[in-house]
């Protein structure tokens, strides 16, 4: 269970949102392939769709997560600059 109530799983964030990697959760393998697509801790990302798949920008390459996979990226929030 989470304590920290500013961060929260990326299956639950806004699309729209530009967000910030905190932490991953699951076994070692599924670690290592989300850091090697560039899911590494406090790298940003911006999450463009939230439809079934969720679409990301992450490293300048959009890439599609499923909702599972999407719950061990544990995320924070970021303001977008006007």
């Amino acid at each position: 269970m989470n304590s920290d109530v500013s961060l929260t799983p990326l299956s639950e964030a806004r699309a729209g949102s530009l967000l910030s990697v905190e932490r991953l959760e699951g076994n070692e393998a599924v670690c290592r392939r989300l850091r090697e697509v560039g899911f590494c801790e406090k790298a940003e990302i911006l999450l463009l769709s939230h439809r079934g798949q969720l679409i990301c920008q992450v490293c300048g390459t959009r890439l599609a997560l499923s909702q599972q996979l999407a719950k061990k990226i544990w995320v924070k929030s970021h303001q977008l600059s006007s």
